[in-house]
């Protein structure tokens, strides 16, 4: 048994999922036994999302304390459902993500999970694809490959949206745009967690100028791999919304309406671009946007199914699980068509929990 940990960058929580593999021919055969999410206090909330301005000494302190949360989150999840994991595999919280700049930072320390759980904890899993030249993203696409393979595509509508889907013999795989990191935001400023169901979004009016000046931006015009962070959806991103938020007199319907609108036009192209017919398995916490999902549907002919409640949420846990546990296998666990490296690797850093 292996537990999953993510952590994603629209913040809803901590992700667990304890589940179990075996080899099946070509594929993966998975069983998720527990999951669920531990949602994040607004104290990790503001530290998280204020991490990107922390001076070395201090990031680097939060880099343990949220390693120590990890772990006695872990701890606790393995107590109350009578587990017992032979490997922690954690994603870790993306602080900053330059791979142009040859670097990229999850921070949540393996070694304190380790420490505290007593189990071997496999993390970092990003930084030696960056290291070959990659994106060190998306690293999804693997476990798309293996587990979810009979379907043409797989979408995560998470903080960012990214895609993966077969081609030319090879897993292609990119980020499309920000979800929830945008509607959440924007949910936010009406002192709610999510727009639920996409209800404010469905009552509001698109704004035509906005909408095509975020069709516009040079992000959805470069060729793949690439991949989205947080500070990009600050500076190129958010820094155009704000401008028509002010103008709107603050009108957030307009701007939720606007943002799903905006989503659902990336997607409808992207479907078209990769002739991608379907069936797409829709996962991350856009799948429950009914308004989000009925947009997208609106701007592509292509069919999206839908999973049960556990694969919606807990996929990229469910994956990160199993790239720890390709990691201890020595298998291959990062493709370079997906992240642009100079080749396939085996991402991540283990530390011993004895």
């Amino acid at each position: 048994m292996i537990i999953g940990l993510m952590s994603g960058t629209s913040l809803d929580g901590l992700d667990l999922c304890a589940c179990e593999f075996t080899n099946s021919h070509n594929s993966i055969e998975f069983k998720i036994i527990h999951a669920e999410t531990i949602s994040y206090l607004e104290e990790w909330k503001k530290k998280l999302n204020n991490a990107v301005d922390l001076s070395g000494q201090n990031l680097t302190k939060l880099h343990h304390d949220l390693g120590n949360y990890f772990g006695n989150a872990v701890l606790d999840f393995i107590q109350r459902n009578h587990l017992k994991p032979a490997l922690i595999s954690s994603h870790g919280h993306t602080v900053f993500h330059q791979p142009q700049n040859g670097f990229t930072l999850q921070i949540g320390s393996g070694a304190n999970i380790a420490a505290i759980t007593g189990i071997d904890t496999v993390c970092d899993f990003r930084t030696k694809d960056v290291a070959l030249g990659g994106q060190g993203a998306p690293l999804v696409p693997i476990g798309d490959q293996y587990l979810f393979g009979h379907y043409q595509a797989c979408l995560n509508l998470g903080g960012i949206a990214n895609i993966s889907y077969f081609q030319n013999q090879k897993r292609i795989a990119f980020d499309i745009c920000p979800v929830n990191m945008a509607l959440n935001y924007y949910a936010e400023k009406l002192n709610l967690a999510y727009d639920n169901k996409g209800q404010i979004a469905s009552s509001g009016k698109v704004i035509g100028e906005l909408l095509s000046q975020l069709n516009h931006l040079s992000f959805y015009f470069e060729r793949g791999p690439k991949s989205l962070g947080k500070e990009w959806f600050e500076k190129h991103f958010l820094s155009v919304v704000t401008e028509f938020e002010k103008e709107n007199n603050n009108n957030i319907a307009n701007i939720l309406c606007t943002l799903v609108e905006h989503i659902a036009i990336q997607h409808g192209l992207i479907f078209s671009n990769a002739n991608i017919k379907g069936p797409v398995l829709v996962t991350g916490g856009g799948a429950l946007n009914e308004f989000l999902i009925s947009r997208i549907i609106a701007n592509t002919e292509t069919e999206l199914s839908i999973p049960n409640a556990d694969v919606i949420n807990y996929k990229e846990a469910l994956i990160f699980a199993l790239l720890g546990w390709l990691y201890c296998e020595n298998k291959t666990n990062t493709l370079s068509s997906a992240t642009g490296s100079k080749k396939d690797s085996i991402g991540g850093a283990l530390y011993k929990g004895h």
